[in-house]
C-alpha cells in the first residue's frame, strides 16, 4: 500500500490548518500517509527548486504552496493548468507523466463554497466587487468572470488593480474594471444587478480581528452579499457587519476546505466527495 507523502511549502506556516484537513482525508480513506509543513524562506530559491524536484522524482506525492511562493514556483514547474496560467499563481504541485504540474485550486474552491453558502443560483444576476488586487484577488476575479459576472476590482494602489485586469482579460470574456479605493462610494451607488462583495485582502485577519476592509462611511449596497476570504477569527468583523445590516455573508473557511479537497484529489485520484466530507468535519463545517 502506498504511503502518501504530502505537505505544504510556505513561510511562515505556524497558523496552517492544512495538516488537520489532509490527515482527516487520509484517515477517512483508511490510507497511510503524512501531511507535513515545510517552511521555505522567501529568499531560499534553491530549497524551493529542490522541493519541486522531489515531486518530479516521486519522493513526494504532492505539495501545496502558499505565501510567498505561489508566483515563484510557477516558473519552476514543467506545465501549468489553465487556472494557474490565468491567475499566475500555483497552490498545488502534482506529478503527471514524469512532469511536475502546477495547478491553482483556489479559484474553483472559492466559487464552490460561495455558491454553497450564498444565494448565487444565477451568477448573471450579480456583479462582483473584489476588494484587493493581490494573488488571492486574482483567483477570485478569475472565478467570478468565468461564471459570467462583470467584476470591479478595487485597490488602494490603482496600478495594481489595472495590472490584475490586464493579466486576466485574455482568459475571460466577462467585463473587468479596475477602480480606485476612493471611488467605492460612487461605485456601489450605481444601479444595476446585486453586488457580491468579496474581501481578498488580509484586513481582519487575526491578530487584528477587530479590523474591517469595508469603510464605515460607505453604506452597504442593496441587494448584496458578502464573502470574506479571511476565516480567523470566526466570524470576522466584516461578516459581522454584513449580517448586522441584513446581508447574507460567509467567511473563507469553506474555501480552504474546497481548495484542499481538490488538491488531495489531484495527488491521489481519490473520489472527491468522501475527501470533502472528511475535511468539512475536520473544519467543523459538516
Amino acid at each position: 500500500m502506498t504511503f502518501w507523502r504530502l505537505g505544504l511549502l510556505g513561510y511562515p506556516l505556524g497558523h496552517s490548518r492544512s495538516p488537520t484537513l489532509h490527515q482527516a482525508a487520509l484517515r477517512a480513506l483508511g490510507w497511510e500517509g503524512e501531511y507535513r509543513l515545510y517552511p521555505v524562506r522567501p529568499t531560499d530559491a534553491a530549497a524551493l527548486q529542490a522541493w519541486v524536484a522531489r515531486v518530479r522524482t516521486g519522493q513526494v506525492h504532492g505539495l501545496n504552496v502558499t505565501i510567498p511562493h505561489k508566483t515563484a514556483v510557477a516558473r519552476l514547474v514543467d506545465r501549468l493548468t489553465p487556472a494557474a496560467q490565468a491567475t499566475g499563481a500555483v497552490n498545488t504541485l502534482y506529478r503527471a507523466a514524469g512532469q511536475v504540474v502546477g495547478d491553482n485550486t483556489d479559484a474553483a474552491g472559492f466559487w464552490a463554497d460561495a455558491r454553497a453558502r450564498l444565494p448565487l443560483t444565477d451568477p448573471t444576476a450579480w456583479r462582483g466587487l473584489v476588494l484587493g488586487a493581490g494573488g488571492a484577488a486574482r483567483a477570485v476575479v478569475y472565478a467570478l468572470a468565468r461564471a459570467g459576472m462583470a467584476v470591479w476590482v478595487v485597490a488602494r494602489r490603482p496600478a495594481q488593480a489595472q495590472a490584475l485586469v490586464r493579466a486576466l482579460a485574455p482568459w475571460v470574456t466577462a467585463r473587468l474594471t479596475p477602480a480606485a479605493w476612493d471611488a467605492l462610494p460612487r461605485l456601489v451607488a450605481q444601479p444595476g444587478p446585486a453586488w457580491l462583495i468579496v474581501n481578498a485582502t488580509p484586513v481582519g485577519m487575526a491578530p487584528h480581528g477587530d479590523a474591517s476592509p469595508w469603510p464605515a462611511t460607505v453604506p452597504w449596497p442593496r441587494p448584496a452579499a458578502v464573502y470574506d476570504l479571511v476565516y480567523a477569527p470566526r466570524p470576522t468583523r466584516l461578516v459581522q457587519q454584513a449580517r448586522a445590516a441584513g446581508l447574507p455573508a460567509a467567511d473563507g473557511l469553506g474555501m480552504l476546505v474546497e481548495q484542499a479537497a481538490r488538491a488531495f484529489v489531484r495527488w491521489t485520484s481519490a473520489a472527491c466527495e468522501p475527501v470533502r466530507e472528511a475535511m468539512l468535519r475536520a473544519a467543523g463545517l459538516a
